[in-house]
């Protein structure tokens, strides 16, 4: 899709009217499969091109007379998904958005094509565009926090091996979403700086605004990160009494049962003994053993060891 900045307007226009005219400015939202095939008309290079087709990482670079931005954007609901990446070609006349579909483009600032939004410069497109990009993570954020404060609050009941998981996924999660906005915070500072002066002074200030949210963004994402050690140190407290109390258990069995080891242990040698010849000796032995088994549980409720 090819757009012509007229009168503060974009207007649907076609490749083939795309020129170099310093008065004329395009925006163009295409594939990685096309770009091969309409590069040379937009102005791109043929290294920049390899780099928009098989990179994987999120970089800015500002070279002379242009810039380009490779962006690997998660999906930030569910950040475990694959993500998928957009690249960008800023120079005087023309700013290209390169990704695998363009409804990624169309889905985040659509509105400004049908001719009813007042655009003073192609660089406002791509402040547009980040802006839309990040303007909603902040709920997504929230329900990630509100899934661990259920997750510590599920902990107070039982503990089991899925809580572990749920601990490590919201780890792996995070992890990804601090690196995405750690690259998309260089990014953004880059493009603030302006070397080849692409952007006007107005729209620069709203890449500083930006700056500062992203900023924002990945303060948020690192308290998270501290909200889920916080959990698993208490899953990892909770665990441990769960097993002192077990071992206390078997404590107490093996202590109450001792004195009737003794007992085993003394008539179960082979001497004859006096008692042997007793009538009620069997009795009398079972008698002390239940005796001795009821003195302890009470003793030992009473001192509250279990």
């Amino acid at each position: 899709m090819v757009y012509c900045l007229k009168d503060n307007i974009l207007q649907k226009d076609s490749i083939d009217s795309i020129t170099c005219e310093k008065n004329k400015k395009y925006v163009f939202i295409c594939s990685f499969n096309e770009l091969e095939n309409i590069r040379e008309k937009i102005g791109i290079d043929k290294e920049i091109a390899l780099q928009c087709v098989n990179g994987i990482t999120s970089k800015f670079e500002s070279n002379f007379g242009f810039d380009f931005i490779s962006l690997m954007v998660p999906h930030i609901s569910d950040p475990l998904r694959d993500p998928y990446r957009i690249c960008v070609y800023l120079n005087n006349n023309i700013l290209a958005f390169i990704c695998d579909n363009e409804k990624i483009i169309t889905d985040y600032i659509g509105y400004i094509f049908d001719g009813n939004q007042k655009i003073t410069s192609i660089s406002k497109v791509l402040d547009i565009f980040f802006d839309k990009l990040t303007v909603e993570d902040t709920y997504d954020l929230e329900n990630i926090e509100e899934e661990i404060s259920e997750l510590e609050e599920g902990l107070i009941n039982s503990v089991d091996n899925e809580c572990f998981k749920e601990i490590m996924m919201l780890r792996k999660k995070l992890l990804i979403l601090k690196r995405y906005y750690e690259q998309f915070y260089n990014i953004a500072e880059g493009v603030e700086e302006n070397e080849n002066g692409l952007i006007d002074q107005k729209t620069i200030k709203s890449f500083k605004m930006l700056t500062n949210r992203i900023n924002r963004l990945y303060g948020s994402v690192i308290n998270l990160r501290d909200y889920v050690s916080q959990v698993r140190e208490a899953y990892q407290a909770q665990v441990d009494i769960n097993q002192n109390n077990l071992m206390k258990v078997f404590t107490v069995i093996t202590t109450i049962f001792l004195p009737l080891t003794l007992i085993a242990g003394w008539y179960g040698m082979n001497l004859k003994m006096p008692e042997y010849e007793y009538e009620y000796s069997y009795p009398i032995v079972i008698f002390i053993s239940i005796l001795i088994v009821l003195g302890c549980i009470i003793c030992f409720k009473k001192k509250k060891w279990f």
